[in-house]
């Protein structure tokens, strides 16, 4: 499949005339070798570059930079504070603060690198709203602001039912809480814009050039199908494909998360007075995100385990192209904008999410090969945090020793979720019993004990729900 039908945003993003960077052919060497071509793998490559200038990079991408996860999630550029409770839990609540902080000034220092660098990335910063679409999805959001509050730190703003739905023009929405700090982008044309960017800082790019093969025992050999690159540390920015290493595939869990997208309709987003870029989301398990386009069209996705996943270690093409369930994400669509009456979706799309167990990435270097770095696990909320990953990252490639390298997230990989088959056709029983406790949830009832039972083993991801375990 032609990667640049991955997504609404890349179709948009890529020229038609625009020339990839050349596939690798033949053996090279290098300071660093990056696998992936996304935000993570991008935002590192620049920032060992802004710290050593004359450091050999090269990052190699099996399509083109942006075809990833990168270029076909919601847009939403949000900092850590709804996961405050799990960076607590992982970090203590010093250390929690300072990441969450970090993470806010990533999603401006992202609308300030794209400004400098003249990135088109559709940046808007107009806030977050955390919103509850039905009675339990209320004060969802309290334990987390109670305990930000507990280190004087008040990220978030409540709003009542009135100023919610006047707001996100939608009377569904009965209470929620809002962070001004928020962003959206284009995702697509930021990841290309940081290509750009990285190949002006004198970084090697290679698309169309897959890993075959990583020998990560003393110095790192990666193999590709038309040439070798031995380099001093390789960097796994590999988002949920990382899932072919075992230590990775053991740690997170891939599910899909899909997306329709409206025509463009400004004055109806008028009426309604959704008038900016807010970006929204609810507080059921599979969560609905949503936000307005700068053409003023809806882009609507239902994330967590809903349409595929893969079975094994491999995610290859299965959550490539046009999304399998567009009819019933677009009718929650409809459900959420009644206002909007029957409105058909001018595209959709899948891709994958690589979640952990608690939401957050995890950073550092595969046990018994410390020239491998690993950044993994964003858990749908990486498009502000890779920002921050980038130099993570790129100080542990340096072997530097500061407040990244040593930062609370870089521990060793979980062992969090079973092997196969025990985890297909578990995941099926507990997508289930997600399914049925939202739908509960919408009805007013209580699901069943055992529907709660299974559904309690959910990992956490992109805002805590009501019964999340920390």
């Amino acid at each position: 499949m032609d990667p640049r039908r991955n997504s609404h945003w890349l179709k948009e993003a890529i020229a038609p005339d625009e020339e990839d960077c050349p596939s690798l052919g033949g053996d090279i060497s290098a300071d660093v070798c990056i696998v992936g071509g996304g935000y993570t793998g991008l935002w590192t490559a620049i920032n060992l570059k802004q710290q050593e200038p004359t450091l050999d990079v090269v990052l190699i991408e099996k399509d083109v930079c942006g075809a990833g996860a990168s270029g076909r999630n919601g847009g939403f550029a949000l900092s850590w504070w709804a996961k405050f409770l799990s960076l607590e839990k992982i970090c203590g609540g010093e250390e929690a603060v300072r990441l969450a902080a970090a993470s806010a000034a990533s999603v401006e220092a992202i609308g300030e690198f794209c400004a400098k660098e003249d990135i088109d990335a559709h940046y808007r910063r107009d806030g977050w709203l955390w919103a509850a679409t039905n009675d339990q999805q209320v004060d969802a959001w309290d334990s987390t602001f109670d305990a930000a509050a507990r280190y004087q730190q008040y990220p978030f703003e409540r709003w009542e039912a009135a100023q919610v739905g006047a707001r996100s023009g939608s009377t569904r929405h009965q209470a929620g809480i809002f962070e001004p700090g928020g962003a959206s982008v284009q995702p697509a044309a930021l990841a290309r814009g940081l290509r750009q960017a990285a190949l002006a800082r004198g970084v090697r790019i290679f698309e169309n050039t897959p890993l075959t093969k990583l020998q990560g025992t003393g110095k790192p050999e990666v193999t590709t199908p038309n040439g070798r690159i031995k380099a001093a540390k390789v960097v796994l920015a590999m988002n949920a494909w990382g899932i072919r290493f075992a230590p990775i595939h053991r740690a997170i869990i891939v599910v899909s998360s899909d997306i329709v997208i409206t025509e463009a309709m400004p004055e109806r987003l008028e009426e309604m007075g959704w008038r900016d870029g807010m970006t929204i989301s609810d507080g059921r398990m599979l969560v609905h995100y949503y936000r307005t386009t700068r053409d003023g069209r809806i882009a609507f996705g239902k994330g967590g385990m809903n349409g595929r996943w893969p079975y094994g270690n491999q995610v290859g093409t299965k959550l490539d192209g046009p999304t399998q369930i567009a009819d019933s994400v677009t009718s929650w669509l409809q459900w959420t904008y009644p206002e909007l009456g029957q409105v058909r979706p001018a595209d959709s799309w899948m891709g994958p999410i690589d979640r952990s167990k608690a939401g957050l990435p995890y950073f550092g270097a595969l046990d018994g090969q410390p020239n491998v770095l690993y950044g993994v696990g964003y858990s749908g909320n990486g498009v502000g945090p890779c920002h921050l990953g980038g130099k993570i990252l790129a100080s542990l490639a340096l072997d530097k020793k500061d407040e990244w390298s040593e930062c609370g997230l870089v521990r060793p990989l979980g062992r969090d979720f079973p092997p196969e088959p025990i985890r297909y056709f578990g995941g099926k029983l507990v997508r289930g019993a997600i399914a049925r406790t939202d739908a509960a949830a919408d009805a007013g009832r209580t699901p069943d004990p055992l529907t709660r039972y299974l559904a309690g083993f959910a990992p956490a991801g992109l805002s805590p729900f009501k019964g999340q375990k920390t």
